[in-house]
C-alpha cells in the first residue's frame, strides 16, 4: 500500500473556526485552478474520485480534508485563480487561503501544484509569497509533464529550480504525470518525512 492510499474524506471546511481540533499534522495541497491537482491526489492515493475532477476550473471551493489515518491529513485548498464564480466568493477564498496558511500551526508543508508548461505563473508566486514566511517547505509538483517530451521537461525542471532559488530557501521540485502515474513515489517520500518531522516536534513539546 501506498502512502497516500488509506486517505478518506473526512470534512470540508469554509470557515477558520471550523478546522478540525483533532489534526496534529497536515499537509496542505494548493495549486491555480485547472493545473491538474486533483487528479495529482486522486493518482497519489490510486483512486479515481477521492478528490473531485472537473474540466471547469475552480469546483474546489472549500478546504476539504482527507484522513490519512490518525492524527495526520492531506488538505486540499480551493484552485486559486480563474473560476466562474462571483467575485465575493473568490474574495472569500483569499482571505480563507492566506489567513490558514500563515496561521495554521499544524501544517507542516506545502505542495504547490503546477503545470509543467505553465510553471511559476504569477499566481504561483503569490502563494508562495503568502507562504514562505511560515518557514515551512514547499515541494513543488510540475504536473502534466506528459505534455512535454524529455529535453522540455529536463529543462522547464532546471528553470523552476533556478527561479526558485532566487526566492525561496526550504523547497524541493520534481517532475510529474497523472495521466502515466510517475513521480509518486517522489512525493510519498516527501511527506513521510514531513509528517515525521512534525509529529516527532509535537512529541517533544509534549514532554
Amino acid at each position: 500500500m501506498n502512502f497516500f492510499q488509506p486517505a478518506v474524506f473526512y470534512t470540508t471546511v469554509n470557515h477558520l473556526c471550523d478546522l478540525p481540533v483533532e489534526s496534529a499534522a497536515e499537509i496542505a495541497f494548493a495549486g491555480r485552478s485547472n493545473a491538474g491537482k486533483s487528479s495529482a491526489i486522486n493518482t497519489l492515493a490510486n483512486r479515481t474520485r477521492l478528490a473531485f475532477v472537473s474540466k471547469t476550473p475552480g469546483r474546489t471551493q472549500h478546504i476539504n480534508y482527507f484522513s490519512l489515518g490518525g492524527t495526520r491529513y492531506l488538505v486540499d485548498l480551493p484552485g486559486y485563480g480563474y473560476a466562474k464564480v462571483p467575485n465575493a466568493v473568490k474574495d472569500h477564498w483569499r482571505e480563507l487561503l492566506a489567513q490558514y496558511l500563515a496561521e495554521r500551526p499544524q501544517l507542516c508543508g506545502l505542495i504547490l501544484i503546477m503545470d509543467a508548461r505553465h510553471p511559476l505563473t504569477d499566481l504561483d508566486l503569490n502563494m508562495l509569497q503568502w507562504f514562505l514566511p511560515t518557514g515551512k517547505p514547499v515541494h513543488c509538483l510540475l504536473t502534466k509533464s506528459d505534455k512535454l517530451n524529455r529535453s522540455e521537461a529536463a529543462a522547464v525542471l532546471r528553470e523552476v529550480t533556478q527561479a526558485l532559488t532566487q526566492i525561496a530557501t526550504n523547497y524541493t521540485v520534481q517532475l510529474f504525470s497523472s495521466l502515466k502515474k510517475t513521480g509518486t513515489e517522489e512525493v510519498e517520500q516527501v511527506a513521510a518525512r514531513w509528517f515525521d518531522d512534525a509529529l516527532s516536534q509535537a512529541e517533544k513539546n509534549l514532554g
